[in-house]
């Protein structure tokens, strides 16, 4: 089970060389698609237009923490019944990418 997990993770980090997300993601995963091509902005855009969701407020959470906006992605990790995370920016968005890829 771990190994394809790991498959589809690579894949989902190997398709930032297209010029645009995988249609089959997740607008949570189109989100931090576009964050991980460092187009914050358009994932947060995204971020924003997702419906009343947990994975959606871990994405926005996120967004917000990596922006500097503490008390924002306090709101949101709680929206999300998340924990504020005490890692870095990097492991916790491979942490939710790997998640929301299950």
């Amino acid at each position: 089970m771990e190994k394809v997990f790991n498959m589809i993770f690579t894949d989902f980090t190997q398709s930032f060389n297209s010029p645009t997300p995988p249609a089959e993601l997740s607008e949570a995963l189109k989100s931090l698609w576009w964050d991980g091509k460092g187009n914050w902005d358009k994932a947060h855009n995204i971020a924003q237009e997702i419906e009343d969701t947990q994975e959606g407020a871990w994405v926005h959470a996120y967004l917000h923490r990596k922006e500097g906006d503490r008390g924002n992605a306090g709101y949101w990790y709680r929206r999300a019944g998340k924990p504020f995370p005490d890692i870095s920016l990097e492991k916790e968005w491979e942490e939710i990418s790997r998640e929301l890829l299950r």
